[in-house]
């Protein structure tokens, strides 16, 4: 899908949030990833955290973001699995308005050429809470490139035809 050129790129404002029991910031390569991706795009990294598997802790998180009017877009990476500590899907549950099943279905549809099969096991979904994105990514660094390179650099850019996400953040609360 096209990129037009002649539109002017309109940057974003983006939160990033790391969901692991395991890792610091420190040792965060994929959400070093999304973070080194997310500003050469040009988008505004506002906020970066990493938080451990809990529910009421990514739940108040999340609140805390989309209530803030600068945040145009929240992405999650990691507790999308099955095992009994992946919660953040059940976290997007707890505070969205609208799933958007297309971004988890072509996630797995790309995800595929790199995992096989193993992709039916990611629960990556998204979700409009409140007028904000939500984009909930698994934890390993393939992942995040496949989640980015083929979904989120496209359409976060303004400039993507025939439509895209930044395009629509100013409807997303009509009644």
């Amino acid at each position: 899908m096209p990129i037009d050129e002649s539109r002017t790129f309109k940057p974003i404002n983006i939160a990033l949030l790391t969901v692991s029991d395991t890792r610091s910031l420190k040792e965060d390569t994929s959400g070093d990833i999304l973070a080194g991706r997310i500003e050469s795009k040009g988008h505004v990294l506002l906020y970066r955290n990493l938080l451990r598997d809990d529910k009421s802790v990514l739940v108040a998180q999340l609140h805390q973001w989309i209530d803030d009017e600068e945040v145009d877009v929240i992405i999650t990476t990691g507790g999308t699995g099955l095992t009994g500590r992946d919660i953040t899907p059940e976290a997007l549950d707890a505070v969205k308005d609208k799933d958007i099943p297309g971004f988890g279905e072509l996630f797995r549809y790309l995800s595929i050429a790199q995992i096989g099969t193993s992709t039916v096991q990611s629960r990556a979904c998204a979700v409009v809470a409140r007028g904000t994105y939500i984009f909930a990514l698994p934890g390993s660094n393939g992942a995040v490139k496949d989640g980015w390179d083929g979904i989120l650099d496209t359409q976060l850019d303004s400039r993507h035809r025939p439509c895209n996400f930044v395009e629509l953040i100013p409807r997303l609360l009509e009644r």
